[in-house]
């Protein structure tokens, strides 16, 4: 069984930071790849950023690089996205997933959390 969990969404004002967590469980720990994506009220679901497993392939969207930071603990089979600087644009529900290859399609990877949701007012 795979199982991914997300936390740490929440609300913040412009500028703040939040710090998202992703656990992994069953087959999803043993991925590869790990990315985190966002869906914001009545758009697609975009690639943010991922991560593999041995962190010499880190990958980020345009829109949040040099603002946001993946990383993972390969011990504690967590992911983690750091976000700062935060816009309201950043406003979505955030989900991760995991995948064996590196890619930024949401629709090739096969296991996906729940999603958390990140409100971000100006």
């Amino acid at each position: 069984q795979v199982q991914l969990v997300e936390s740490g969404g929440g609300l913040v004002q412009a500028g703040g930071s939040l710090r998202l967590s992703c656990a992994a469980s069953g087959r999803a720990s043993g991925m590869n790849t790990m990315g985190w994506f966002r869906q914001a009220p009545g758009k697609e679901r975009e690639f943010v950023a991922r991560i593999s497993q041995s962190d010499l392939n880190i990958y980020y969207s345009p829109s949040v690089k040099g603002r946001f930071t993946i990383s993972r603990d390969n011990a504690k089979n967590t992911v983690y996205l750091q976000m700062n600087a935060l816009e309201p644009e950043d406003t979505a529900v955030y989900y991760c997933a995991a995948h064996w290859l590196a890619t930024t399609n949401p629709r090739e990877y096969p296991y996906w959390g729940q999603g958390t949701q990140v409100t971000v007012s100006s």
